[in-house]
C-alpha cells in the first residue's frame, strides 16, 4: 500500500468521504437516493478525466453490497466481456438483491460490436452496467446501450473541492502525514492539474518527494521549478474536439476575432486537422454571413485550398486571416432559414406535382398536354422579369427567404419588392 500512488492510497471508500459531484450525491443527490435505496440502474458515468468515475463505481458496489466485476476497455475484447458475464450470472441474477455490478472503464473505447455483447445481460438484468467515459455518450455508445442506461455527468472539481484534497491528503495519508508539509501557494497545482484531482495529486506528490528531509513549504515556484510542462489538453478525436471547435464558431458568429483567434490557437497547439478547421470556416460563411457578404464564402473557399496546399506552420497565418475576416464580417443566416424552412414544407406536403408552365416539353405528347406552354420567357419581357408563380398551386406564394437587415440584403429586398409586390410580402422593415 505504501507504494501505491498517492491517489490510490486516499481513495474515499464511502459516500461520505468523496468529494464534489454534490448534484449526484449530495444529501439530495439523485444518485445517491439509488444508492441508499438499492436501486441502482445500469448507468454511464461521464466526464472529465480524474473526476472519480472509478471511485464511485466501487462505493456503488461497497455501498450495495453487491458482486463487482471489472473490465477495461483498453484490453478487453468480447470474450473477455462473455466471460464476466457469464460469471456475473451464476453468482447473481435476476430479481435478487446481489445482482452483480458490471463496471468497464473507458466503454467509450469498446467497438459496435464489444457494446452489442453487453445488450442481453443488461436488458435481462443479469448485470448492472456502469460505464465510465470522458466522451460524449451520445457519440460513443451505441444508442440500444445508451437507452437502457442512465446518463450521469460528473463536473470538474472546483477550485475549493480541490484544495481541501490536497490538505486531506497531509492530513490522512499514511506517508505526508508524518512529513512537515506546509501547502503556503496552490495556484500552479491548480494551474497544471487541470481540474484533474488523480494528476492534482500526483504531481503533488511528485514535488514533496523531490524535497530533502525536513520541512517542505509547497509554493508556485517550487511546483513549476518540478513539473517541466502543461501542454494543452486536447482530444481530436473526443469532447474536446466538439467543445473547441463549437466555441470557435460561435465566436466568429458572434463577430469576436479575438476569441477567435484564441480558440483557433488551441485546435492548432492541440494538432487539430487544419483542413478540418477550413471546412468548418467554410461552412460557416455560408451559414452566418451568406450574401450579406458574399466574399466571405470566396475568402474561406480559398482558404481551404491554401491550407490544403500549404503545410504547417505556415497555413496557421492563412487559417487566422480567414477566421478574423469571417469574424469582422456582417452577418445573416438567411439563406440557411430559407433552405431550411423549404425542406420543412416539403417533408409536410410530399411531392407536390410542378406546375405545368414549368415542365420540360420534349415531346409532342408532352406539348399537346400542355407541358411548358404557360411559362412566360424573362428575356422576352421588359426588364428582363415576368411574375409567374413558380411554385405548385397547394403552397402558392409562400416566402421562404427574408432577407437580413444589412445593406446588400436590403438591396436584395428592394429588388425583391418591386418585382414581387403583389405575389411576396417584400416590404421594407421598419427600423
Amino acid at each position: 500500500m505504501l507504494n501505491s500512488p498517492l491517489a490510490e492510497r486516499i481513495r474515499p471508500q464511502n459516500l461520505n468521504d468523496y468529494l464534489s459531484q454534490n448534484h449526484l450525491i449530495g444529501e439530495k443527490g439523485t444518485l445517491r437516493q439509488h444508492i441508499l435505496n438499492g436501486t441502482i440502474p445500469s448507468l454511464i458515468l461521464w466526464g472529465p478525466p480524474g473526476t472519480g468515475k472509478t471511485t464511485l463505481a466501487n462505493i456503488i458496489a461497497q455501498e450495495s453490497k453487491r458482486p463487482f466485476y471489472t473490465l477495461s476497455a483498453i484490453n478487453s475484447g468480447v470474450k473477455d466481456v462473455r466471460e464476466v458475464i457469464d460469471k456475473a450470472k451464476n453468482s447473481g441474477g435476476l430479481f435478487t438483491a446481489k445482482n452483480p455490478i458490471l463496471f468497464i472503464d473507458e466503454i467509450h473505447r469498446f467497438s459496435k460490436s464489444q457494446q452489442d455483447s453487453l445488450l442481453a445481460a443488461v436488458e435481462k438484468g443479469w448485470v448492472t452496467l456502469i460505464g465510465a467515459t470522458t466522451e460524449n455518450p451520445s457519440f460513443e455508445v451505441i444508442p440500444a446501450l445508451l437507452s437502457r442506461c442512465q446518463v450521469y455527468v460528473l463536473d470538474a472539481f472546483a477550485k475549493a473541492d480541490l484544495e481541501e484534497l490536497l490538505h486531506r491528503a497531509i492530513k490522512v495519508d499514511e506517508v505526508l502525514s508524518n512529513k512537515d508539509i506546509t501547502l503556503a501557494e496552490t495556484e500552479a497545482l491548480l494551474r497544471i492539474s487541470g481540474g484533474d484531482a488523480r494528476k492534482l495529486l500526483n504531481i503533488f506528490e511528485l514535488v514533496i518527494n523531490s524535497q530533502p528531509l525536513g520541512p517542505i513549504v509547497i509554493t508556485n515556484e517550487l511546483v513549476f521549478e518540478q513539473v517541466q510542462s502543461n501542454p494543452a489538453r486536447y482530444d481530436k478525436t473526443g469532447e474536446q474536439h466538439y467543445d473547441i471547435i463549437s466555441a470557435f464558431i460561435k465566436s466568429i458568429r458572434g463577430s469576436d476575432p479575438n476569441a477567435s483567434v484564441y480558440w483557433l490557437a488551441r485546435m492548432i497547439e492541440g494538432g487539430e486537422d487544419l483542413k478540418f478547421i477550413a471546412r468548418r470556416m467554410l461552412i460557416l460563411a455560408s451559414e452566418d454571413i451568406g450574401n450579406a457578404n458574399p466574399t466571405a464564402l470566396i475568402m474561406a473557399n480559398n482558404a481551404f485550398q491554401a491550407v490544403s496546399t500549404i503545410g504547417y506552420p505556415e497555413s496557421r497565418i492563412i487559417l487566422s486571416q480567414c477566421a478574423i475576416y469571417l469574424a469582422t464580417s456582417i452577418k445573416s443566416n438567411a439563406s440557411y432559414l430559407a433552405i431550411g424552412q423549404a425542406q420543412q414544407i416539403v417533408k409536410q406536403t410530399g411531392d407536390l406535382p410542378v406546375p405545368l408552365g414549368l415542365r420540360n416539353a420534349p415531346t409532342k405528347l408532352m406539348k399537346e398536354l400542355g407541358y411548358g406552354q404557360e411559362y412566360k420567357y424573362a428575356h422576352d419581357h421588359p426588364g428582363n422579369f415576368a411574375q409567374y408563380d413558380f411554385l405548385p398551386k397547394e403552397i402558392s406564394k409562400t416566402k421562404f427567404f427574408e432577407p437580413g437587415n444589412n445593406p446588400r440584403e436590403q438591396a436584395q429586398r428592394e429588388f425583391l419588392e418591386k418585382r414581387w409586390k403583389d405575389h411576396y410580402d417584400y416590404k421594407p422593415n421598419k427600423g
